[in-house]
């Protein structure tokens, strides 16, 4: 896939996103509820990602795994383990958590996918425009379960989706900075809007 990778900055020790999710929209017409309809050009990484979360082609798990492994993986030091974005939305297969747990596979390290959790209901975010308002609907709503047994401290890699005000990932790694197993964060999204 072709990338056009872009560094993210926030409180974690370094973040990457591989590309702009779409190029352009254009409005078609309006349903039969009145909201537009839009015809939208999206980046690879883009098209992958819409047609895994919205269509459920679970085709593409794989190809943005390898994406995620090719282009960012290899800009993090010493990753322990993956972490996927503790998800929005409950649905029996989770996007970011299979394409976690694909990219673990490929670099040989743990995912683990329920240490991160957040907590149900709230305001949906991409119906937000400012990070102050996501900031505001977040609030507190990211925890960790403490899970890790072994000694040490891990470099961990959190994979999300989507990155737009980035309220969401440093709500997030806020949380995970005060877990004593966790040393460096690093922070890879497939694509900003």
């Amino acid at each position: 896939m072709e990338v056009n990778i872009k560094d993210i900055a926030g409180n974690w020790n370094r973040g990457v996103v591989l590309d702009k999710h779409s190029k352009f929209s254009v409005v078609t017409g309006q349903n039969e509820w009145g909201h537009n309809i839009y015809d939208t050009t999206r980046t690879e990484v883009g098209e992958a990602l819409f047609l895994l979360k919205y269509r459920s082609d679970w085709s593409q798990v794989q190809p943005l795994a390898q994406c995620l492994y090719d282009e960012a993986y290899p800009l993090f030091e010493n990753v322990g383990f993956i972490l996927p974005m503790a998800a929005s939305n409950v649905r029996a297969r989770q996007p970011v958590t299979e394409i976690a747990q694909a990219l673990a596979n490929l670099a040989g390290v743990p995912c683990i996918d329920n240490l991160l959790l957040k907590a149900p209901g709230g305001v949906s975010l991409k119906n937000l425009h400012t990070k102050e308002e996501k900031v505001e609907a977040i609030g507190n709503s990211f925890s960790v379960n403490p899970i890790i047994t072994n000694q040490g401290c891990w470099n961990v890699l959190v994979i999300d989706d989507l990155y737009h005000t980035g309220a969401s990932m440093e709500a997030a790694c806020a949380a995970l900075r005060g877990y004593n197993k966790i040393n460096n964060i690093y922070v890879a999204t497939l694509t900003w809007r």
